[in-house]
């Protein structure tokens, strides 16, 4: 059985690349659309009382197959997850983005001056195709197509890598807010910052916590963790930020935090059992 979190088929309607794999009315090559909105809630059902799977940030790109109700039926071009959004928050418009968010999270001003009143906010990894820069009192500010400006320190080439220790990337999401699904500087889940960290550090990573349990690096003995590997549970990961010292967004700060590993094992096995693996991305 194919995982419907990564594979795009109901029994109505399916990826053209699945025939012969699923049972379908009938197949589709999709659409190419962006994400028009700041965070985009990926749904498993259409239906705003379903639980979020995961976000889409502005400016990636995913292929729609179909579209009612206000819907759209999609899958995301940076991992590859299936699932609803509403059709108002993506666009048809394919403009090719130049530059991504390279901070945590960032203004977008109607001009460049940080004294007007911001008109949105952008989450790292964020995209955005960026015509001009202007200098107003020492500050530079990059022209997004469209309208809009965001600080230019703020901003990357698409691309370049925000710093090659993921580890550190995901540092500077401390204290944001604990969300289910969420893959963003304004709400992020264990498995979210994980891949939202490696993403900006010029790698990959599967976006649910088992997916990344069953495939991302290698594995390790618990004796030999270090900076940077990788500590599941059942349902959940953090990121060693050294040899004692777990980085994680977890329900019980509601935060992303720092907790010393053998208080969490501890803690996290009256509920959960204890570690399922240790495994090293790279």
């Amino acid at each position: 059985m194919l995982d419907r979190r990564l594979n795009a088929f109901r029994s109505d309607l399916a990826d053209i690349r699945l025939k012969g794999r699923v049972e379908a009315e009938r197949f589709v090559e999709g659409e190419p659309a962006s994400v028009a909105v700041p965070v985009a809630a990926l749904r498993p059902h259409p239906d705003f009382r379903a639980s979020i799977d995961t976000q889409l940030l502005f400016g990636e790109t995913l292929t729609v197959f179909d579209r009612r109700d206000e819907w759209a039926f999609v899958q995301s071009d940076i991992d590859g997850y299936v699932g609803y959004l509403p059709e108002e928050e993506i666009s048809d418009a394919m403009e090719d983005a130049t530059h991504w968010v390279a901070v945590p999270r960032t203004f977008v001003y109607p001009g460049p001056d940080l004294r007007f009143p911001h008109a949105g906010e952008l989450s790292m990894g964020s995209r955005v195709a960026i015509v001009g820069e202007e200098e107003t009192r020492g500050t530079r500010y990059a022209l997004m197509e469209g309208g809009g400006a965001v600080a230019a320190a703020h901003l990357l080439p698409v691309g370049t890598a925000a710093g090659d220790d993921y580890v550190a990337i995901a540092a500077r999401f401390l204290e944001t807010p604990y969300l289910w699904g969420g893959r963003s500087g304004f709400g992020i889940d264990c498995s979210g910052l994980v891949q939202l960290a490696m993403m900006m550090a010029g790698a990959s990573a599967p976006r649910d916590s088992d997916m990344q349990a069953a495939g991302l690096g290698q594995p390790v003995g618990r004796e030999a963790l270090r900076r940077g590997d990788l500590v599941f549970w059942k349902g959940h990961v953090g990121i060693m930020e050294d040899g004692e010292t777990l980085l994680h967004a977890n329900g019980l700060t509601m935060t992303v935090a720092r907790e010393n590993l053998d208080a969490a094992v501890e803690r996290i096995g009256r509920l959960y059992d204890a570690p399922t693996g240790y495994r090293r991305p790279r």
